[in-house]
């Protein structure tokens, strides 16, 4: 008596891809040469989870659902471990719903074509700072410095404001070349001992002029 079957027999399913190789080559068209165990040679694409920049001579992890689609999908070993680059064809965006923590045992660098921070409130600290710039613009509502000591050295330094105020518990001291002070109302200079000198001339001009 024959059978015959209510199924029609299933394909060969193709054999998986999953094996431990050594990278041998980076190849300019984003391919990897990886070579395996037996010393064959496969040619293979980083899959996008792999964010780890492969290098000639790490262990590779490869899989794939045959040999023409076989991806190289994580690292295992470094043959420099000192350096690891985190690499990504398109833009990077790294979210959390909590707290994100950058944290470094030596330096911190970034660099980029163009630097953009947002936040609701912020809290710097540290310890010595350099800046170096072409340029610096600033708007804010309110500026506060507080310090024990503070310098500026500036070809030219333009002040406007329509109040100023300014106190010195101790010594001011001006040296210029010439000073020049104008007031469009009074001007008035008071002491408990003025002493007002010049080497050639002392002028003083007015419509009418009270001493004593």
């Amino acid at each position: 008596m024959n059978v015959v079957p209510l199924r029609p027999a299933l394909a060969a399913a193709p054999a998986l891809v999953h094996f431990m190789g050594r990278l041998t080559a980076l190849q300019p068209d984003a391919h990897f040469d990886v070579e395996d165990e037996n010393g064959q040679a496969w040619r293979c694409r980083r899959a996008a989870s792999c964010l780890l920049r492969p290098a000639v001579g790490d262990t590779v992890l490869l899989s794939g659902p045959d040999r023409h689609r076989v991806y190289l999908i994580a690292v295992l070993e470094q043959t420099d471990a000192s350096v690891s680059r985190i690499d990504a064809p398109g833009a990077v965006s790294i979210e959390s719903a909590g707290d994100l923590r950058l944290h470094s045992g030596g330096q911190l660098q970034m660099k980029a074509a163009q630097w953009k921070l947002q936040a609701d409130s912020g809290h710097c600290r540290v310890d010595d700072l350099h800046f170096t710039g072409q340029a610096l613009d600033a708007t804010v509502g309110r500026l506060r410095l507080v310090g024990r000591v503070f310098e500026s050295v500036a070809d030219r330094i333009v002040q406007m404001a329509r109040s100023a105020l300014r106190v010195v518990d101790e010594t001011e001291q001006v040296r210029v070349g010439h000073l020049d002070c104008e007031a469009s109302g009074t001007a008035r200079l008071h002491a408990r001992h003025t002493v007002v000198t010049a080497n050639d001339l002392v002028k003083v001009d007015a419509a009418q002029i009270h001493m004593g």
